[in-house]
């Protein structure tokens, strides 16, 4: 088991870099959308390539930002019944959703998505709007976002298991951000 809670940190590391850079592209998109206003509205003048860059700058955090939403367990669930459950249930259910829902689905999306961007790539797809950027980052942004979400889902497969086998800690309980106390998130 300790070979494979090694693999989960290291997926882990990986997408806490992933997230911890890519959530900066937020405010990229800020800036970009404040700036495309100002001089739309200042000097009437504007391109599609600056709203199409907001999307891409979105599309990425949503994309690759979903394996270190998983991490941080972050993602939208429905906690009405699960939440008076006991732990190991709690665990035995994440446990079975990732196997039959969650890893299904996006192995599956990551397959049908890659050769849409390979194709984007070798074809050197552009937008068909007027001053548009390349479309196959974009495209590249869906597997690329799938696969880091399929490794984290690994990663927490691998804690559940080690928590039901007594070999790693409670995957489920919620750890203070660096440089708190768990006092000061109830303020």
């Amino acid at each position: 088991m300790s070979g494979l809670m090694q693999i989960s940190r290291l997926i882990d590391r990986l997408n806490t870099l992933v997230g911890r850079t890519v959530y900066w592209f937020v405010l990229a998109a800020v800036l970009v959308s404040s700036i495309n206003a100002t001089i739309r509205y200042s000097f009437h003048r504007s391109s599609n390539s600056w709203l199409e860059l907001q999307w891409y700058l979105f599309a990425a955090v949503f994309l690759l930002c979903a394996g270190y939403t998983l991490l941080h367990n972050e993602h939208i669930r429905i906690d009405v019944v699960n939440s008076h459950l006991k732990r190991r249930t709690q665990i035995w259910i994440d446990i079975l959703g990732t196997i039959f829902f969650l890893l299904p689905f996006t192995i599956m999306i990551m397959y049908l998505a890659w050769p849409i961007a390979v194709h984007s790539i070798i074809s050197n797809e552009q937008s068909s709007d007027a001053g548009g950027l390349v479309r196959w980052p974009a495209r590249l942004l869906v597997p690329v976002g799938f696969l880091l979400l399929v490794l984290q889902a690994f990663s927490e497969l691998i804690k559940r298991i080690a928590f039901l086998t007594g070999d790693g800690p409670d995957p489920l309980e919620k750890h203070a951000p660096h440089g708190s106390t768990p006092e000061s998130e109830h303020v």
